[in-house]
C-alpha cells in the first residue's frame, strides 16, 4: 500500500477502505507520510468529500492514533464542548468555569485559531505562565482535584490530529465537511468524554456559510458520537456577525473576565448560559437545559465561575494578578475608535471580514507555527439592529502598525452596511441536532 496511491483515489473520488485510512493515518503519525503528501490529500478530501462511513474510519484511526483516555477512573462524569470556530467565540472561557462550578466536571482539550476563526488556547496564552501542555498525567489529576482543566491536546492523545489540524490551516482545508467533524470528534473520543456539546457555527464568519451544511456537519458529529457510544447534541449558532464585541487574544479574554465577573455584552452572556445549559442537562445535572440555564446563571451571578476560573488559571501555572486586574494584559500600541460615517440602522457587520481583518492586524496566522500578536485586535461596538447616529463609536481598532491600522479602518467600515429602515436583529440559534 503506498499513499501516493490512496490520494489518487481521493483525488478521483472514489471510497476509501477503512484499512486504507487507517494506514495512511498510521503513516503520517509515525512520520512515514511527509507533510506535502498529506496537505494533497487532505484538499483531496476537501474537494470531493467523505462517506459518512469513511468519516466514521477516519474519526477512529485519529482517535486511536494514541492513547484514548477512560474520565471515570478519576471522575463519574465528565462533559466537553466544542465549537467550531467563529470570529469573538471567546464561549469556552466563560462556560467551562461556570459548568464546573455546578459540579460537572470539565475536560476540555482545545485548540489553537484556525483561518479568521480565533483558537480558545491563544486567547488563554495572553496569561503570563497559563500552561496548554499538560501531560495527560496532569490532566487527569487536575480533571480530578480541580473539577476544570483546559489545555491543548497531548502528544499521546489522537497525535495524528494534532498535525493534520496545523496542517489545515495554511493549505486552505479548514473548510472540509469530513475534516472538521473527524477532527473534533477524534478529540473528544480520545480524551474521554462522557457527553459532548457541539456549537455549530452558521453564517460567513462560519467555516459553514449556510444552515444546510451546519445541519449536515452537526447530524454528522451527532452520529459518530452515538457510535463511539457518547452522548451529543449540536446547537446552530449564527456567526453573520461577531460573538460579543471583542475580536483578539488579549481583548477576547478581558470580555470574558468581564463577564465572569457581572458584566459582559449581552449576546455573549445569552449563549453562555445556553451552551452551558445544555452541557448541565446532558450531564444529568438538571432534567432539561432550562433548568440548567438558570443554574448556570446563579453560578455566573454569584461569582462562583469567576471564582472557578481563577482557580483554573492557578492549577495551569498562570499568574492570576493578570486577570484579576486585565490592565496588566498586553495592550497594542495604537488604539483608535472610528465614528459611524452616518445615521441609519446596522444592516450587517461582516464577522468574516472582521475576522480576517483581526488574523490582518497579527491576531492570527498564515503560516503553521507563525507568532501571533496577543494585544492587537478590534471591538465592535454594535449589533445588527441597532440605530446609530453620525460620530457615534462604531469601533475601535488595536493596532501595533500604522500602516496596518490604515488599511484596518477601510476594511471595517466597509463590513458595515445600512440600512433607513428598521432592520431585525440576528437570532443567536438556528436549532438544536440530538441523538
Amino acid at each position: 500500500m503506498r499513499a501516493v496511491d490512496i490520494i489518487i483515489k481521493k483525488r478521483d473520488r472514489y471510497e476509501l477502505s477503512r484499512e486504507e485510512i487507517e494506514f495512511f493515518i498510521q503513516g503520517y503519525t509515525k512520520g512515514e507520510i511527509p507533510d506535502y503528501q498529506a496537505a494533497a490529500w487532505t484538499m483531496a478530501i476537501l474537494l470531493n468529500g467523505m462517506t459518512p462511513r469513511e468519516t466514521t474510519d477516519l474519526t477512529l484511526a485519529l482517535a486511536h492514533s494514541g492513547e484514548v483516555l477512560d474520565l471515570t477512573t478519576v471522575v463519574p462524569n465528565a462533559v466537553d464542548k466544542h465549537s467550531t470556530g467563529g470570529v469573538g467565540d471567546k464561549t469556552t472561557l466563560v462556560v467551562a468555569p461556570v459548568v464546573s462550578a455546578c459540579g460537572l466536571p470539565v475536560g476540555k482539550m482545545s485548540g489553537r485559531g484556525l483561518g479568521f476563526s480565533g483558537g480558545t488556547l491563544d486567547k488563554m496564552d495572553a496569561i503570563p505562565g497559563y500552561r496548554s501542555d499538560l501531560s495527560t498525567e496532569e490532566f487527569l489529576e487536575q480533571l480530578k482535584t480541580v473539577n476544570i482543566v483546559l489545555t491543548g491536546q497531548t502528544s499521546d492523545l489522537a497525535p495524528a490530529d494534532g498535525k493534520i489540524y496545523a496542517l489545515r490551516d495554511v493549505t486552505g482545508t479548514v473548510q472540509s465537511v469530513p475534516l472538521i467533524a473527524s477532527s473534533v470528534m477524534s478529540k473528544k473520543i480520545a480524551s474521554g468524554a462522557h457527553a459532548i456539546v457541539l456549537d455549530v457555527k452558521v453564517g460567513v464568519g462560519a467555516f459553514m456559510t449556510s444552515l444546510e451544511e451546519a445541519r449536515s456537519l452537526s447530524e454528522l458529529m451527532v452520529s459518530i458520537a452515538d457510535l463511539a457510544g457518547r452522548k451529543a447534541v449540536s446547537l446552530l449558532s449564527d456567526m453573520n456577525q461577531p460573538l460579543g464585541n471583542a475580536v483578539g487574544n488579549a481583548l477576547e479574554l478581558e470580555e470574558a473576565i468581564r463577564t465572569l465577573r457581572g458584566g459582559g455584552p449581552e449576546d455573549f452572556i445569552e449563549h453562555c448560559l445556553v451552551v452551558a445549559g445544555q452541557m448541565l442537562a446532558l450531564g444529568d445535572v438538571t432534567p432539561d437545559e432550562e433548568q440548567g440555564m438558570r443554574m448556570a446563571e446563579s453560578a455566573l451571578q454569584d461569582g462562583r465561575g469567576w471564582e472557578r476560573f481563577k482557580s483554573l488559571v492557578a492549577a495551569q501555572g498562570g499568574d492570576v494578578g493578570y486577570i484579576e486586574d486585565p490592565r496588566c494584559l498586553a495592550k497594542a500600541s495604537l488604539i483608535e475608535q472610528v465614528p459611524a460615517p452616518r445615521s441609519g440602522y446596522l444592516k450587517e457587520i461582516n464577522a468574516r471580514v472582521v475576522g480576517e481583518t483581526s488574523c490582518y492586524l497579527g491576531a492570527g496566522r498564515a503560516e503553521k507555527g507563525e507568532q501571533i500578536d496577543l494585544a492587537v485586535g478590534i471591538l465592535i461596538h454594535h449589533k445588527v439592529g441597532d440605530f446609530l447616529k453620525t460620530g457615534d463609536p462604531l469601533f475601535t481598532i488595536h493596532a501595533n502598525d500604522p500602516a496596518k491600522l490604515e488599511e484596518s479602518r477601510q476594511r471595517l467600515l466597509d463590513a458595515h452596511l445600512w440600512s433607513d429602515k428598521p432592520v431585525e436583529p440576528l437570532p443567536l440559534f438556528y436549532g438544536v441536532v440530538k441523538n
